[in-house]
């Protein structure tokens, strides 16, 4: 009979995603793609004197820096995964950077909403051939950027979120999402629709004179872009609340440990990262088992990485 060595029951608490590496990289080749842009029109602004470029620069900085956050993040993540500070490891600091980058991506949409309110009453001149190639050259960056960040966030199988009213299915089927990567998608999602919308807005103007529809249009992009930043705030947040993250999965427990005389008295189901969940259960039993049986029960549930279940001995339990 094997006698088992403290060395066999202890173990590490890295719960980050699977494909955690690959996003750190994809996200600083974005971030520098992102800040060079903001560079040169910012520049160009100053060089030039064209307020439309300088004004679509400092706004590529707020999402420059929402960018900065989710790859430090990663960083941050992986350099102290085995950090014994962090009770469950820092598979949960990309939800806190997804969080912090949708509070980022709302106050985008304030200041987008607010300037375009502000042209709806005060037009302002434009150089419409000047604005539109730079709108034209932003969007390409922010194409190329979404490309890179895209794959990782469509990459599961259900990775197209559904709209927002279908909250089952969110919590149900989206707990592998990597919140981090997603709100860096959408930052520069965020971005490559305020350049369509500009270019749109701006063409109008320029060959049918509806000077209106640029403002116009920036008010529904600051709507939709609003939109995202809740969705994001919202899932994020339930994770760092510990909210139960997917029916599914406390179903599968029960199913599992249940299937005998045995019964849950009490669960807890919570995210520990991209993949990852963690559970507490006490059961209680006429006929307890040892620990390890139930265990390997439910040793096959799919990303369910951390497991503590204690025993009581109940009479009647069944």
């Amino acid at each position: 009979m094997h006698s088992h060595t403290l060395a066999d029951w202890a173990h590490d608490h890295v719960f980050l995603g699977a494909t955690h590496d690959r996003n750190e990289r994809r996200t600083w080749l974005v971030v520098g793609l992102t800040a060079t842009m903001m560079a040169a029109e910012i520049a160009g602004g100053m060089i030039f004197g064209s307020m439309a470029l300088l004004a679509d620069g400092w706004h590529m900085s707020t999402h420059a820096a929402a960018l900065a956050i989710a790859a430090v993040a990663y960083r941050y993540a992986r350099a102290h995964a085995r950090d014994p500070r962090f009770a469950f490891g820092t598979g949960k600091l990309g939800d806190l950077a997804g969080f912090t980058s949708a509070v980022v991506l709302a106050l985008v949409a304030v200041m987008i909403g607010y300037e375009s309110v502000l042209r709806l009453f005060q037009p302002v001149s434009i150089h419409y051939g000047e604005a539109t190639a730079i709108a034209a050259v932003g969007l390409g960056v922010n194409l190329l950027s979404a490309w890179l960040l895209g794959a990782e966030h469509h990459g599961h199988g259900h990775g197209h979120d559904d709209d927002g009213d279908h909250d089952h299915h969110d919590h149900d089927h989206h707990h592998h999402h990597d919140h981090n990567m997603r709100s860096a998608y959408w930052h520069v999602l965020a971005d490559a629709l305020t350049s369509v919308l500009a270019i749109v807005g701006l063409l109008a103007a320029w060959f049918y004179g509806w000077t209106w529809l640029d403002p116009a249009i920036g008010i529904v992009g600051a709507l939709v872009i609003a939109h995202w930043a809740w969705r994001l705030m919202r899932d994020a947040g339930a994770v760092l609340l510990d909210a139960v993250p997917s029916e599914q999965l406390s179903a599968a427990i029960r199913a599992e440990l249940e299937a005998g005389p045995d019964r849950i008295a009490d669960l807890h189901v919570w995210r520990l990262g991209p993949g990852h969940h963690a559970a507490i259960v006490a059961l209680v039993s006429d006929a307890p088992q040892p620990v390890e049986a139930y265990k390997a029960r439910v040793a096959g549930i799919d990303g369910l990485s951390h497991v503590t279940i204690e025993v009581h001995h109940c009479s009647g339990a069944h």
